[in-house]
């Protein structure tokens, strides 16, 4: 009787569970045209709506295989292209014209204002200070002797760990392992060059093999790949020390006969601009300063399709304005995790790749010459905004480029 009861009862609470009605995958793989036709028929009449839009896509369907599940069509942003950008990189050395994909107006007029006055003061140097990326496992131990005594492991090992490591891949090289011991966990920093690669898949994997083997020849009872530490897509006062992604600066110096014909401002307006919300920044709490790096981020991050999510660690980073003799203008911008690829993800998507071939980014030795770019982009946002709000002019400029006015319907 017992075992009757306990069957009802477990009958009875499995028939309390509710049931899905999950989007249609199709019989084979999901990305043939009938079944995205399908799929999206199936959505239409689920949810009452008209994708006309939607279903106009000039990608095909079996090339989006990696990167998205059950496709029904493509979501079209508007795409702009700012310039004349001239750099003077160490990969990126010539004029650029940038794309930008947005929905925000006046943007790209005002990245286009700051590029025309870098290209009159002669372009933007832009260099890259560092180049990887990285992630934290953690080990779980019994005790903290254990911990301590799984840290002179890795240090033993560190030779054969990085060629586990570089087996798995033939682009990325692991470069360093660190390890930092909290009570019962020991946190395992391992960093990589990931080439042109945005990488993360890749050092995962890499990370994978390091991590069995030390379970394997240690006392760590077991392994979780993800810690929190390596600050992957969210913000962390961490990544103002680099490491996540590439650390990349441009700076320009403005001549005050062009800050005044073409921004209509005085270099002691900008750096008394930049004194005054340096410290409100501090009051906010802010991790780095800048006006607005993930304005040009995101819009460049869609048209060359980049991982979006990343501009939660690529935003943060530094702007520097200083005003110099003769009425000049320095300004710099340092971004200290920008993590961006030329090759993988969705950069190969049909308009990604045309994106990035407009600056010759496209593919393998493409991804400094890219960051360099990104870079010298972000600086001329910071400059035109900078010059907007000290001259006055940043509401009139909205209200001008930045309004969608449709014609009432009559």
């Amino acid at each position: 009787m017992m075992m009757n009861k306990d069957t009802t009862t477990a009958t009875s609470s499995t028939s309390k569970i509710p049931k899905v009605e999950l989007v249609p995958r199709g019989k084979g793989q999901g990305y043939s045209d009938d079944e995205v036709v399908d799929r999206r028929k199936w959505i239409e009449d689920k949810t009452s709506s008209n994708l006309e839009h939607i279903s106009n896509c000039s990608i095909p369907y079996d090339s989006m295989r990696g990167n998205i599940e059950n496709p029904i069509g493509s979501a079209q942003v508007p795409l702009g292209v700012a310039g004349p950008l001239k750099i003077n990189g160490e990969f990126a050395n010539n004029d650029f014209y940038v794309p930008l994909a947005t929905t925000e107006g006046a943007l790209v007029r005002s990245y286009e204002r700051g590029m025309v006055v870098i290209s009159k003061s002669g372009g933007a140097n832009s260099r890259i200070i560092r180049d990887e990326n990285q992630i934290t496992p953690t080990f779980f131990f019994n005790n903290l002797v254990e911990g301590s005594d799984f840290c002179k492991i890795v240090n033993q090992n560190i030779e054969k760990l990085k060629t586990l490591a570089n087996a798995t891949t033939s682009h990325g090289k692991c470069l360093d392992i660190e390890t930092r011991v909290s009570g019962l966990f020991v946190y395992l920093t391992i960093r990589y060059f990931t080439a042109d690669a945005q990488g993360m898949n890749m050092i995962v994997k890499a990370s994978d093999a390091i991590c069995q083997w030390l379970v394997k020849n240690s006392s760590a009872t077991k392994f979780q790949i993800f810690s929190g530490f390596s600050m992957e897509k969210r913000p962390s006062g961490g990544l103002l020390q680099g490491g996540k992604g590439k650390t990349v600066t441009a700076d320009i110096l403005i001549p005050q006969k062009i800050l005044s014909l073409y921004l209509r401002v005085k270099a002691k307006d900008i750096n008394e601009l930049w004194q005054q919300t340096m410290i409100g920044n501090k009051f906010a709490n802010a991790l780095g300063y800048c006006g607005h790096f993930a304005n040009g981020l995101t819009a460049i991050f869609i048209a060359t399709g980049q991982d979006i999510a990343n501009i939660a660690n690529s935003a943060v980073g530094v702007t520097h304005f200083q005003e110099r003799e003769n009425g000049a203008l320095y300004a710099s911008v340092t971004l200290t995790a920008l993590t961006i690829g030329t090759v993988g993800g969705g950069t190969s998507l049909p308009t990604s790749k045309e994106a990035l071939s407009m600056i010759d980014c496209y593919g393998s030795n493409g991804c400094k010459k890219f960051a360099e770019i990104i870079a010298a982009s972000l600086l001329a946002g910071e400059i035109s905004m900078a010059a907007a709000i000290a001259s006055g002019e940043f509401v009139n400029a909205h209200e001008y480029y930045g309004r969608n006015r449709p014609e009432e319907t009559k």
